[in-house]
Parts: structure tokens; C-alpha cells; sequence
């Protein structure tokens, strides 16, 4: 690794510790909504059914009421997957309509024929 690289990276650890003892404050703080707190909203965006949203990712209608009603949370892949599908709605779209053996052009890709 080449010296001046080294050095920064150790200024920045350095940084890091005491903004982490509170020493320093940050130079920037970065707030996301997370997108999968409101399941029900989510689903609407969707215009779909819960039977439908649940098929479409892969869940059960039992598991998608729990989370719309705030019983259960969901975690892991789960939660990746609803932020995919908040974030880049068309591609969940895309590998599902593949998934039950339709085409959908999904933009910037070649279909294979």
C-alpha cells in the first residue's frame, strides 16, 4: 500500500475513535428512512392484494399480515427484499413475471432469445 494511502486511512481511524468517544463531532450524518417500515404503504404501491404482494414476494399471507400489522417484524432477506422491492420496484416485477415464464424488458439488458 503505498505511504500517503496508509496515512490517510490511519487519520481517518483516528477520526473515527473520537467521533465514537464523542470527542469530535462527525463531519457529516446521513438519515434514510427505512423504506420497509410501512409495509401496508409499500404494498399499495404495488396495487396489489395481500394475497397477491405475498405471492409476488415469496411470503405467506399469515407473514405479510403480521408485518402490516406491526406483530412481527421482518428481518433478514426479507427486509432486503422489500427494500428491492421499494427501491427498484421493476426489477422484483421483472424476476417474477421470469420466474412464471413471461418476458419483461427490463431497460439496459438484452434479452436472450
Amino acid at each position: 500500500m503505498r505511504k500517503d494511502m496508509f496515512d490517510e486511512l490511519m487519520r481517518s481511524v483516528r477520526e473515527m475513535k473520537e467521533v465514537e468517544a464523542g470527542r469530535m463531532k462527525p463531519a457529516r450524518v446521513t438519515y434514510v428512512e427505512d423504506l420497509i417500515d410501512d409495509v401496508p404503504r409499500l404494498r399499495a404501491s404495488f396495487g396489489l392484494s395481500q394475497r397477491k404482494f405475498a405471492a409476488l414476494i415469496g411470503i405467506s399471507v399469515a407473514t405479510l399480515q403480521n408485518w402490516e400489522q406491526g406483530r412481527r417484524v421482518p428481518d433478514g432477506p426479507a427486509k432486503v427484499l422489500l427494500r428491492v422491492a421499494a427501491t427498484h420496484p421493476e426489477a422484483l416485477l421483472a424476476v417474477s413475471a421470469q420466474a412464471a415464464g413471461r418476458r419483461v424488458p427490463v431497460r439496459g439488458r438484452k434479452t436472450r432469445v
